[in-house]
Order: structure tokens, then C-alpha cells, then sequence
């Protein structure tokens, strides 16, 4: 079953609000690479991490224009 972000084109400079929390504390990232497999930068710490884009739909809970 889609959820609400099924082909979604995500862009580079979009912060995506994510369900889970990243070990800093954080829930929002940055995406700084758009592709089959999505780039995401943490705005609480500055990790970068690769998500694939399936998994990043699966995860998002609100995308804000950066």
C-alpha cells in the first residue's frame, strides 16, 4: 500500500522530517543527493547518510521547501 509520499520527487535542499530519531536527537535532514538512492545530511550533527528512495518514501513524515 503507497503511503503519502509515493513518488514524491524529493529535491536537493528540501528538509524531510523522518518517524524514527537519529542518535543525536534530531528527526530532520536535508537532502543533498537526489537519485535512486537519496543523500541526507543531519541538521542536528552534519552526519551524511544513503537511504534508498523506497525506504526514504516509507520513512517520511512532512517534507518543508529548504
Amino acid at each position: 500500500m503507497p503511503g503519502k509520499f509515493y513518488r514524491y520527487r524529493f529535491t536537493e535542499g528540501e528538509i524531510v522530517t523522518l518517524k524514527k530519531k537519529h542518535p543525536c536527537g534530531s528527526t530532520e535532514w536535508t537532502v543533498a543527493g537526489a537519485g535512486s538512492d537519496m543523500k541526507l545530511k543531519c541538521c542536528g550533527c552534519g552526519r551524511i547518510m544513503t537511504m534508498g528512495r523506497e525506504a526514504l518514501e516509507k520513512a517520511t513524515v512532512a517534507v518543508k521547501r529548504g
